[in-house]
């Protein structure tokens, strides 16, 4: 693996927010599959009400989510996933998520996941088990945000 990915599979599988059940070997797995992309600051990852059919796993930057009926805006940045929510319930996205930053992030799309996931069910396991934990963790950042677990 070059020595770039190598730093870059370092950063994602370090993140406190991030799929954090992946093994390093998983996290070559994803990111030799996935394709790079870059946004530019200002720049929409996702789109609210649009499908993204796959997820993003930022590598570099920040985006900010907005949420209609919030006021406050989270951020997410390096090793954290977006587009999630849609992927796992297939429907489009509940929120637009936009660059505060120049972006560079990793995309795996539905079929690829999918493929990946037959030939190595406890890749999907740890990664949905990733995505839970996740969720979970946002969701209590909402319910207290003050709480800094």
């Amino acid at each position: 693996m070059p020595n770039a990915i190598a730093q870059e599979v370092s950063l994602l599988s370090s993140s406190k927010h991030g799929l954090g059940y992946l093994t390093p070997n998983d996290w070559t797995l994803l990111v030799d599959k996935a394709s790079r992309i870059n946004f530019r600051k200002g720049q929409t990852l996702l789109q609210r009400g649009k499908k993204s059919n796959g997820v993003y796993l930022l590598v570099k930057g920040a985006a900010r989510v907005q949420i209609l009926s919030h006021s406050t805006s989270p951020e997410i940045g390096v090793g954290e996933i977006c587009g999630e929510m849609s992927f796992l319930d297939d429907v489009p996205a509940s929120a637009n998520v936009i660059a505060q930053q120049d972006v560079e992030a990793f995309f795996l799309d539905r079929p690829t996941l999918e493929k990946l996931f037959e030939l190595f069910p406890h890749l999907a396991s740890r990664f949905y088990r990733s995505l839970a934990t996740n969720l979970s963790h946002r969701l209590r950042e909402w319910i207290e945000p003050k709480l800094d677990r």
